[in-house]
């Protein structure tokens, strides 16, 4: 009996070797998630990328400009808005401003929750414009409002979460 006839007794006395299963994509996804996680690093006491400076910036500007137009007298519609709404969404804004620079997590969740019901408003706007003028200023609010949106994923990420 030759070298030949023992290999090919041997081969088919041992099973094929299995061959490894393949990742699924739910946990490839897992496993990139898994990597992006552990590169974050927590923001530093102090630390506070421009995206937090602007949101803040931005939070407190809407909170003095809503303010302002209403001590100047500006009418909605034909009408003077009430006291009530006025200064409760300037205080929402103000403590949403100090909030975000405080690096307060519900802070820049609560002004993302606000950044995406713009983008929602404006695309109907977008929609409905009837002129190049709105179209245009549609677009440029819907193009800030995101981009600041997007780079408010990843701060969040950074944020510590709060115990509670």
């Amino acid at each position: 009996m030759g070298q030949r006839a023992r290999r090919r007794r041997q081969a088919a006395a041992q099973p094929p070797p299995q061959p490894q299963p393949r990742p699924s994509g739910y946990s490839r996804a897992r496993e990139r998630d898994e990597a992006a996680r552990a590169a974050l690093k927590p923001l530093a006491p102090g630390e506070r990328p421009w995206p937090l400076i602007a949101s803040a910036a931005l939070a407190g500007a809407l909170g003095l400009a809503n303010f302002i137009s209403f001590l100047a007298g500006v009418e909605v519609r034909g009408s003077k808005p009430s006291v009530v709404g006025i200064v409760a969404f300037s205080l929402v804004m103000f403590v949403a401003a100090w909030g975000i620079w405080d690096m307060r997590y519900w802070a820049v969740l609560g002004f993302q929750a606000l950044l995406a019901l713009i983008l929602i408003a404006f695309f109907w706007f977008l929609l409905t414009a009837s002129s190049i003028a709105a179209a245009a200023i549609a677009v440029a609010i819907i193009g800030v409002a995101g981009f600041l949106f997007w780079k408010l994923i990843r701060i969040m990420a950074r944020l510590q979460m709060p115990r509670g």
